[in-house]
This record gives C-alpha cells, structure tokens and sequence, in this order.
C-alpha cells in the first residue's frame, strides 16, 4: 500500500481526434485505469477534448464550456474512482472566444482552471490567430493530499519563467498537459526542457502528450533531480510512479537553488 505521504500519479499518452464522444470514451476509460493502478493525480494530454491536425479550422466548433460534456464526462470518472484529473480542452468562454484551457476536477468540484499564456506561434503554427491567451499572471497551483500542484500547457515549457512562477506561488510539482508536436529536434527539445525545469526548480514534473503520428510521446514523470521515474515511448498509455515529497525535502538540501536566487518574476 502506498504511504499517506506519498503521491501516486499518472501520466496519460492518448490520441485524441475529431469525435468528441469518442475522445470523452477514451479519457474516462484512461482514468479509471490509472486509478486502478493506484494512482490518485492523473493528468492527461492537451487537446484530449478534441484534436485535429487543422485547429485553426475545427477546433473553434467544438469548443465547449466549463460546464460541459467533457468536463462533466471528467467529474464523474473523477468522483467514481477517487482521483484528481487534469486535462485540457478547447474553451469557449463566457464572452464567446476560444481558450486553450485546462481543468483539474475531483468529483463534483473544480479545483482549478488555466488559460494557456504563451501560445504556440512557433514552428510554423500560429495558435494566436484563432485562440486568445490566458492573463500571465495566473498562478494556477492546487493542492492535492497535501502536495501543491502546479499547471501549465505545453509551450508554456519553453518559458522558464512560467514554471518558477509556479514554485514562487508553492508548487512541489509541475503538471505539464501537451500536443508536443513532432519534427526535427523536437523530441529532444521535450526532454530536455522538462528535465531542466525539473533540476532547476527542485520538483517533480508530470508531462502528458499526445502519441504519434502528430504528437511526439514520450510522456513522463520525473523526480527533483531530473531522474525518471516512468516514461513512454511512441504507443498510448499510461506512465504511474510515486511522488515522494521527502525526495523533494532532500533534494532542497542538496541543491538549495530555490533559497540561493537572487531574481523573481514580474509579469509583463
């Protein structure tokens, strides 16, 4: 039995399309499945609501609120297994634009919700011309059994700061939903961010993505020092390890980062 102390957590590597019944389907089923293993955080990718290799074209339709069959379909595998989920969705908001969001759930209640700030105009893509950002002074951090999770979405990876907003604001763990798209170097680039906001900020991170064709897998989940702990390859799954907050305590001891800065973050 895992230790009251300890986190067991899941990572989830799907291939979500264009059938929103289908892709609620494949989410619960996901979930439950990770709760049977034990685990209590289970995060799944970005886009896990709806994907198309055209977004700009299809995912403005089939936004759906907070409130709606993909969240509420989320709720109630949530409250049937006991876990916390976090996934993202394609938001239409209360004043009728589009939001790449995510939403952490445990049951009947929301925990917390974010806006992607930093949206993904890179690489040829430009998700700004369909999409509206998030407020960059978000902080979206909630705790879960004791432990303070922290949320942001995929691009957000490359912008360290982002993360360290996170830590300022109590997150132990960073939680990082994408559609890291493939291409050269690509793979790599995931890897090796997520290990160093890992190193640098002396937490755990969870990072979900979507498998290929589109996506570049490799989700995983890492300790304080950038060791991993579970991982995937090119096929959907699901990644579960423990998250040991006396892994983090000593980690802190060792590499006091945190304590020796000298800069914080200010939004702009």
């Amino acid at each position: 039995m895992t230790p009251a102390s300890v986190l067991r957590a899941a990572a989830v590597q799907l291939s979500p399309g264009e059938d929103l019944a289908a892709n609620r389907a494949a989410a619960s089923a996901a979930v439950a499945d990770a709760a049977e293993r034990g685990a209590r955080l289970v995060v799944l990718p970005e886009y896990a609501q709806f994907f198309h290799p055209d977004l700009a074209g299809h995912a403005p339709a089939a936004a759906e609120a907070l409130d709606g069959p993909f969240a509420t379909a989320l709720q109630e595998v949530a409250a049937q297994v006991g876990a916390v989920v976090v996934a993202g969705l394609v938001e239409h908001t209360e004043d009728g634009g589009v939001a790449n969001t995510l939403i952490a759930v445990d049951g009947a209640d929301v925990l917390a919700t974010y806006r992607k700030v930093h949206l993904y105009d890179a690489f040829g893509t430009h998700e700004s011309d369909w999409l509206m950002a998030g407020e960059p002074d978000q902080t979206p951090v909630l705790d879960v059994d004791g432990l303070r999770i922290g949320l942001q979405t995929c691009y957000d990876l490359r912008f360290p700061e982002s993360s360290r907003r996170l830590v300022d604001a109590g997150a132990e763990v960073l939680v990082v939903p994408a559609e890291w798209v493939r291409g050269p170097q690509k793979e790599h680039h995931w890897r090796t961010l997520l290990t160093a906001r890992a190193i640098e900020n002396t937490v755990h991170v969870i990072a979900a993505d979507h498998a290929p064709p589109v996506g570049a897998g490799c989700s995983m989940i890492l300790d304080p020092m950038g060791v991993t702990l579970a991982s995937l390859g090119e096929q959907q799954g699901t990644a579960v390890a423990d998250l040991d907050p006396q892994r983090t305590a000593d980690v802190r001891r060792t590499n006091p980062s945190l304590a020796n800065r000298r800069y914080r973050i200010i939004p702009r």
